[in-house]
């Protein structure tokens, strides 16, 4: 009779990835990973998201054309800012805009960008985000 050690070692490891894949989709992290930044720059401009900066807050939404988290995200966030006028939300397709997606490090979408007045990056959400997430970090940028 052969061993099922193996099988009950693929058998934990995958239950243990797939925990993890599930509580880290659509939460919203503040600061930046160290990959961001080494290649911090002084943030994003309204040319290079195709849109203005909103005056308070910008909720910058990489997307893709198929994909069904992607549309919720968008409905989600058109309206959450539809009563806040100084709340943007602009929404990038990633395949479009493949030189922004690999400088922000964008993995997945949907991915949410946070960025407050100046461009800066506050926050993100990969995958998509709650919606008492998204207002406690739009009332924690000033």
């Amino acid at each position: 009779m052969r061993t099922l050690a193996p099988l009950a070692l693929v058998l934990v490891a995958a239950t243990a990835y797939g925990v993890w894949y599930q509580r880290s989709r659509g939460r919203i992290t503040t600061g930046k990973s160290k990959k961001q930044q080494k290649s911090a720059s002084p943030g994003l401009t309204g040319i290079e998201i195709g849109a203005d900066l909103g005056s308070r807050v910008t909720l910058v939404q990489f997307s893709s054309a198929f994909c069904s988290p992607c549309r919720a995200t968008r409905a989600l966030l058109t309206d959450i800012t539809a009563d806040m006028a100084d709340v943007q939300h602009v929404e990038i397709d990633a395949e479009s805009h493949l030189e922004l997606v690999r400088r922000l490090d964008i993995r997945s979408t949907p991915t949410t960008l946070i960025l407050d007045s100046a461009g800066v990056e506050v926050g993100r959400a990969v995958g998509a985000p709650k919606r008492d997430q998204v207002i406690t970090a739009l009332a924690a940028v000033h």
